[in-house]
């Protein structure tokens, strides 16, 4: 406990500073953190000796996920594009190499350059927004931390209906109830603080959301660890487990509020 108290300790400071002081000093930890997410992604699909498959799925989640106009270039392909160039590429792998590279392989590589490379990318470029980017950045990830805390609490001290037992065999109705609450709770904090950026009732709609698919993205990934037999993702932070341990639910909220508007266009 100890352990783990002390890694969260500084791990959250460093990474509340280079949050605070945003630009390329954000950018550059979380494209570290798509590199070791990637790393621990292939570990887990015992495809890491892989070294072709390992290769271009490390430069899929590479230019996925970079924000580019930060550099000054500018994305000439779109992103249907740029995610259909890849899905020929590793359909071409399995064929160049006679199948030695199995259509399964290749699938699930696939699958995780466009889940992490987006993933990642839109929690960058949340916070390269103009102006307020600290705040969105800040709301989200803080609503997503307050619905944590709400569905650990809120199944400790009320929880008897089991959600989903086959995925995640402690979590319950009532955790969920609670992590929507202190979420929605949070984001109208926020509301109330900057009332000229975000509406009470969008607040609401935040709050329900980032907690509900917050929690999706936790069973997403609880799902993927049953399937492979694994505990956790990495051991980068001692008593934590891995990059993917801790940024499940980032990897889904941020480009799902994107997505449906619900916080301010790129």
């Amino acid at each position: 406990m100890k352990q783990r108290l002390v890694t969260g300790l500084i791990a959250g400071i460093f990474f509340l500073a280079l949050l605070i002081l945003g630009n390329y000093w954000f950018t550059a930890i979380i494209m570290a953190l798509a590199v070791i997410g990637f790393d621990e992604y292939m570990r887990m699909l015992n495809l890491k000796q892989s070294r072709l498959l390992y290769f271009f799925g490390l430069v899929g989640v590479i230019i996925i996920a970079a924000p580019w106009h930060q550099f000054g270039i500018e994305q000439s392909l779109s992103w249907e594009k740029i995610i259909w160039l890849f899905m020929l590429l590793f359909l071409t792998t399995t064929v160049v190499t006679k199948n030695k590279v199995a259509l399964n392989q290749a699938g699930l590589i696939f699958i995780g350059i466009v889940y992490l490379g987006l993933g990642f990318h839109y929690i960058m470029e949340t916070r390269l927004l103009d102006s307020h980017g600290l705040f969105w950045t800040s709301l989200v990830l803080i609503g997503i931390w307050s619905a944590d805390s709400g569905a650990y609490f809120g199944g400790v001290l009320f929880g008897k209906h089991l959600l989903w037992p086959a995925i995640s065999p402690k979590k319950t109705y009532e955790g969920a109830a609670g992590g929507i609450i202190l979420a929605v709770i949070t984001v109208l904090i926020f509301s109330y603080t900057h009332s000229d950026l975000l509406s009470i009732g969008d607040a609401i709609i935040l709050g329900i959301v980032i907690a509900i698919v917050g929690q999706l993205g936790d069973f997403i990934q609880s799902a993927y660890k049953r399937t492979y037999g694994i505990k956790d993702t990495g051991t980068l932070l001692p008593g934590h487990g891995g990059v993917l341990d801790r940024v499940d639910s980032w990897l889904i909220v941020f480009p799902f509020v994107h997505f449906i508007a619900l916080i301010p266009h790129i």
